[in-house]
C-alpha cells in the first residue's frame, strides 16, 4: 500500500475548505470515501468537488467499509467521543478536529478503545506541524533572548451571525476556548515544554447561549515562568504570541493560521534594538495529514502529536473552565 485509503465523516466547512485540499496534495493519502448522515446529496456534490469515488448517506456505512484504511472526523465537539470510538472498533485509524473531546477523561477512554483496537489517534492540532514553533524553539535554546520568563497567546476573531452558529452551542461543546483558546493554550505549553502548575481563568458568558464568547487565564509554571492566553469571539483577528526572555524576545504574529498567508509564517526576533524577521512557508494542513499517513503506512505508534500531549491540553482547559465556574485559581 502506497497511499492511505481515508474516509471523511461529514461534510463540515474544514474538511472542504482545509483537509479535503490537502488530502488532494499529499504524496501517502488519498479520500476515497465521504459520508453525511443528513444530507446525502451534499456528500455527493462534495464528492464530485474533490474527485471521492463514493460518497454514503451514514456514517455507519462508511466505517463498514473494508476498503477504508482510516478516517477524518471534523464532526461537532459533542460528537467526537462517539465517532472516534466507534471507528476504532472497526479498525479505522483516526484523525480527529480539535478539541478531541470535551474533557480530558473523555480523551482518555478514547485512548483505551483505540490502542485495545491497534489504532493511531491523532487530534487535528494542525498548526503544530508548522516548522517556524520548531524554529522558535531552536532560538530560544541558542540563548538569544536569555532566560524565558514570560509568555502570551492570543487568538481571537469576531464572529458576527452568533444565532447560527455552532460555536455558540453549550450542548454541543461551544466556547471560545474549545474552538480557539485551545490553541493559545497548546502553543504555550508546546513552546515552554512544560506543564503548568496553576492556572486562574475569567471567562464572559452569554447569557443566551451559556457559552463563554471571551476568557483570558494566567498560568504558573514549576520552573517559575508565567503564561497568559486570551480567546475571543468579539475581537479583530488576532493569531499570535510571543515569548519574552531576560535580554530578548520572539513574536509569531501568525503562529495558528500562517495559511491565510500563503503559508508564510514569521518568527519575529527583538534583541538590544535590532530587529530580525525570518519567513518560514508550509502548508500546515498537508503536513498533518502525510504526518499520521506515513505513520499508519510504517506501522509506527510514535506521533509528533501524541495522545498524551491531547490529554494534557485537556486537562489544562478542564481546568480553566472550573477556574471560570468557582472564580478561584486551580492547581493542577
Amino acid at each position: 500500500m502506497s497511499k492511505v485509503r481515508w474516509g471523511v465523516l461529514s461534510t463540515a466547512k474544514i474538511a472542504q475548505k482545509a483537509l479535503l485540499p490537502a488530502f488532494v496534495h499529499a504524496n501517502n493519502a488519498e479520500v476515497t470515501t465521504i459520508a453525511s448522515s443528513s444530507d446525502v446529496k451534499k456528500a455527493e456534490a462534495v464528492a464530485e468537488r474533490f474527485d471521492i469515488p463514493t460518497a454514503y448517506d451514514s456514517y455507519e456505512k462508511l466505517l463498514n467499509d473494508p476498503n477504508i484504511d482510516a478516517v477524518y472526523i471534523p464532526l461537532p465537539n459533542h460528537l467526537h467521543k462517539k465517532w472516534v470510538m466507534e471507528a476504532a472498533k472497526k479498525g479505522k485509524h483516526i484523525l480527529c478536529e480539535k478539541p478531541a473531546a470535551i474533557n480530558a477523561d473523555d480523551v482518555i477512554e478514547m485512548k483505551e478503545v483505540c490502542d485495545k483496537h491497534g489504532v493511531l489517534f491523532m487530534e487535528a492540532f494542525m498548526y503544530h506541524f508548522h516548522p517556524q514553533h520548531e524554529r522558535v524553539k531552536q532560538i530560544i535554546d541558542s540563548g538569544e533572548i536569555g532566560d524565558v520568563q514570560f509568555m502570551r497567546a492570543a487568538f481571537s476573531f469576531y464572529l458576527a451571525d452568533k444565532d447560527n452558529n455552532i460555536r455558540m452551542s453549550d450542548q454541543k461543546g461551544g466556547g471560545s476556548i474549545y474552538d480557539i483558546g485551545c490553541y493559545a493554550i497548546h502553543s504555550i505549553r508546546n513552546i515552554l515544554r512544560t506543564e503548568p502548575e496553576s492556572v486562574h481563568a475569567h471567562g464572559v458568558v452569554d447569557p443566551k447561549y451559556d457559552v463563554e464568547t471571551d476568557a483570558s487565564g494566567y498560568m504558573t509554571f514549576p520552573n517559575g515562568v508565567r503564561a497568559m492566553f486570551d480567546s475571543s469571539f468579539n475581537m479583530a483577528h488576532r493569531s499570535e504570541y510571543e515569548v519574552v526572555g531576560t535580554e530578548g524576545r520572539i513574536t509569531v504574529p501568525r503562529a495558528y493560521r500562517p495559511d491565510n498567508n500563503g503559508g508564510d509564517g514569521l518568527v519575529i526576533v527583538e534583541k538590544a534594538g535590532a530587529v530580525r524577521t525570518e519567513t518560514i512557508n508550509n502548508d500546515q494542513y498537508r503536513s498533518q495529514v502525510e504526518h499520521i499517513s506515513q505513520a499508519i503506512l510504517d506501522g509506527n505508534k510514535e506521533l509528533y502529536h501524541s495522545v498524551e500531549n491531547t490529554i494534557n491540553n485537556m486537562r489544562v482547559i478542564d481546568a480553566c473552565y472550573e477556574s471560570i465556574k468557582k472564580g478561584q485559581q486551580v492547581e493542577l
